[in-house]
């Protein structure tokens, strides 16, 4: 497949920004960040999908994370990473043993096929320079009937006045270039190219305090203390109703049959 859109040559902020805090960001992806995800991100993302035998396209890959959940839950899926970061890049085609693509889906992606789903864990809200054309590539990056999983910080209730003052203030985050997204704009501004499948919005002090320990600068025993007792509280919190009360939210949309009767 040739290049879906000419890449812009002003680079991106978040690539050097991503670049230069690469090693930080494992963090993310330690043992207790993990079973977070897997409870919390990818449980609910893949329940009750089979994606074995399915191209699956690791958006914002980083070093392979999520594309190894993948892999363990369904073994015969076929994983391919896309991220801004070079760095990310070389570590997932590394760990993985898989292709790993450097991309900026803020101006079109390049790949040899089209996915049968594609997974962005927190990555499209890094987009938000440009994220009509964003939606647009993961559009063409989709098979007519594909599967967009994503998860992402919510701009709605009671956190984002404090997540705004967070994104501004600490280093760890370019202002400039990324902020927490309101869902159902998000979707409007997908227009015909998506249907929603289902949303929920979640997550309680086990988000701030294990999945973005780093953000708080939490000791790795504390975190390991807290992450049994804090998931539990989330699972809990979790059955609040209402958008209010939660920084995150987790989607699946279906990508739409395309115009002039593409199958699906």
């Amino acid at each position: 497949m040739s290049p879906l859109r000419p890449a812009s040559p002003v680079e991106n902020p978040q690539k050097q920004h991503y670049e230069s805090i690469h090693d930080a960001y494992q963090e993310y992806y330690d043992a207790e960040s993990m079973r977070y995800r897997e409870r919390f991100i990818y449980g609910p993302l893949v329940e009750g999908l089979d994606l074995n035998d399915k191209d699956v396209a690791d958006l914002c890959c980083g070093a392979g994370a999520t594309s190894r959940y993948i892999l363990k839950s369904f073994p015969r899926a076929r994983t391919f990473g896309f991220d801004i970061s070079s760095r990310a890049c070389t570590e997932y085609r590394e760990t993985l043993g898989r292709p790993a693509f450097e991309t900026d889906l803020t101006r079109g992606a390049s790949a040899d096929r089209r996915f049968d789903a594609a997974i962005v864990i927190g990555g499209i809200h890094h987009c938000v320079l440009d994220l009509p054309n964003t939606l647009r590539t993961i559009r063409d990056l989709l098979k007519p009937g594909g599967l967009l999983l994503m998860m992402e910080p919510s701009d709605e209730g009671l956190f984002a006045g404090m997540r705004r003052l967070w994104y501004r203030y600490d280093r760890y985050f370019d202002a400039g270039s990324e902020h927490a997204l309101v869902h159902r704009d998000l979707l409007a501004m997908a227009g015909h190219d998506f249907s929603l499948v289902d949303v929920h919005h979640l997550g309680g002090p086990g988000y701030f305090l294990i999945f973005n320990s780093m953000i708080f600068r939490l000791p790795g025993a504390m975190k390991r203390a807290l992450a049994a007792p804090l998931s539990a509280m989330d699972a809990a919190y979790n059955l609040l109703p209402g958008r209010a009360w939660y920084p995150y939210f987790v989607a699946r949309w279906r990508r739409s049959p395309a115009n002039g009767g593409e199958p699906t």
